[in-house]
Order: structure tokens, then sequence, then C-alpha cells
């Protein structure tokens, strides 16, 4: 191989490996205050990928109040938005209280540079659990709103004097909504849920996982005209409220093992497209 070619493959190695550890960064992703032009698009997955196309959440509407939203983090696939506007005009509908709404994506999706590991293809939406009356807050006064939790310190279970059956009304509208694919609770508010209503059907898409005690994730499954969406597999039969959730009160899931560090995960080429359209 001559010298002159030698040097032209080294050249583009060293571009690719550039791009890549670049589309991998989460401040790249967090600087770019605009969608992706064009139509559409969810490419890789929740934890590792991107959106072209995203629409906005606007900042309120009848139900919802956005929170932290100089974040730039209210936007995803207008399926999303819809339906997170569709829950809460239902929670308002059912007499509930605006509801303050958290993280969606940012505009081209992406890593974030703090809050989540997920939240990158414009499929999630964090509600948060705070049924308190609300008025109409300008924006503005929205940034620093504290979150409370609903979990006792210890994680065995839930805040009797802030859990209430009205939480559990939230919830289990949400699960019963439409184009759901999960919703993260805290194990301890799953737990309380399977204790007052075990054996309901809408039970299998509530989900235990860490933190979440003050705020419900949704995730809706990868919309059917997105091939290059990677979803994961739907949950489990069953109201989830067995071994499974038993485990997460256990001193192995209490004080995980922390992982041997690997090779850092690499963004989905075609990302690299979406965070320098123009």
């Amino acid at each position: 191989m001559g010298k002159a070619l030698l040097g032209v493959l080294v050249a583009l190695l060293g571009h690719g490996a550039a791009m890549a550890q670049d589309i991998s960064r989460a401040e790249s992703w967090g600087a770019v205050a605009t969608p992706a032009p064009g139509p559409v698009r969810i490419i890789g997955s929740t934890g590792l990928g991107c959106i072209a196309g995203a629409v906005e959440l606007p900042d309120d509407g009848p139900g919802w109040q956005s929170v932290r939203v100089s974040r730039n983090r209210h936007w995803g696939h207008p399926a999303m938005v819809a339906w997170v506007a569709a829950f809460a005009g239902r929670a308002r509908a059912q007499g509930l209280p605006d509801l303050w709404i958290g993280d969606l994506s940012q505009p081209r999706g992406g890593p974030m540079t703090f809050g989540h590991a997920s939240h990158q293809a414009g499929i999630d939406a964090d509600i948060w659990l705070d049924l308190n009356a609300k008025p109409l807050v300008p924006a503005s006064q929205r940034e620093r709103i504290p979150e409370v939790s609903l979990v006792l310190p210890d994680g065995s279970g839930v805040d009797p004097a802030r859990f209430t059956e009205r939480h559990v009304a939230l919830i289990r509208l949400a699960a019963q909504m439409p184009g759901l694919d999960r919703l993260l609770v805290n194990p301890a508010i799953k737990q309380e849920l399977c204790r007052r209503h075990g054996g309901e059907a809408w039970l299998r898409r509530v989900r235990p996982w860490r933190g979440h005690d003050s705020h419900m994730h949704i995730r809706l499954p990868c919309p059917a005209d997105q091939p290059e969406c990677r979803g994961i597999m739907p949950p489990p039969p069953g109201d989830g409220c067995d071994a499974t959730l038993a485990w997460w009160f256990t001193p192995e899931a209490r004080r995980p093992q922390p992982r041997r560090p690997g090779p850092r995960p690499v963004m989905p080429a075609a990302c690299a497209g979406v965070l320098g359209a123009r």
C-alpha cells in the first residue's frame, strides 16, 4: 500500500472516530435549540438514539403546565406530544389538577448532559405525581419547583402522609391510555398499587424502576411507521406483583454492584446527519 493511500485511510479512520465521539457527546445534542428539518424519523432506541422532525409540547395547555422549560426538553414524536396532551385532558375531566410535565426529549433527541439515560428518541415523557391544586404559573416561574417524593426515606413503602387514592387514580388512568408501552414508577409505588389492586390487568404496564418516587415515566412503543426505531420487549404477562417485584426490596437490588467499565456505547451512525442537519 502506497504511503499516500495509507495516509488517506488513516485520516478517514480518524475522522470517523472523531464523528462517532462527537455524536455520542451529550453537550453536542444539548447545544442544538431546534429540531432537525424534514419528516419525522426515529433512529435507534430510547437509550441510544435520536429523532428528526420532532414537535414541541406547548408550555401549557388544558390540564398541564411544563416545568423547567429553559432546558428545552419538551420535544418528541407527534404521537408522544399528542399522548401527553390527551392524558392531561382526561385527568382534568376526572377532576384532577393541572399536571406538571417534566422532560420529554431534546429537539433532536440524543443523550442529555444530566438527568436521564433514556429520553433520546422522542417517545418518553416524565409526568410528576404532584396533585396539589395549581394556578396557571408563568413558565419563567416553573424553573425551580421542587419534586416531592411519595416514598419513605428507606424505600420500603410509600409515604402514607403523601400517597393517596388520587395518585392511584392518576397512574391507573395513564396505564389504561391507548398507545402506551409501559409506565415506570418507584418499586415502593408499584408495591402499593399491587396491595390495593393486585390482579387487575392495567398493572401489567406499570413497571418498577429505581428513582421515580416523585414522577412517572411514560414510554410509547416504536411507531409503526418508524422502521429504524429500536424498541424493547413488551412487559411480561401478569400484573407484575410477583417475585420480580419482591426482588427490588432485596439487598442485591438496594445495593447494586458497580458495573465494570466497558466500551462506550456508540450512537447509530445515521444520527450524525440528524445532529448536523440545517
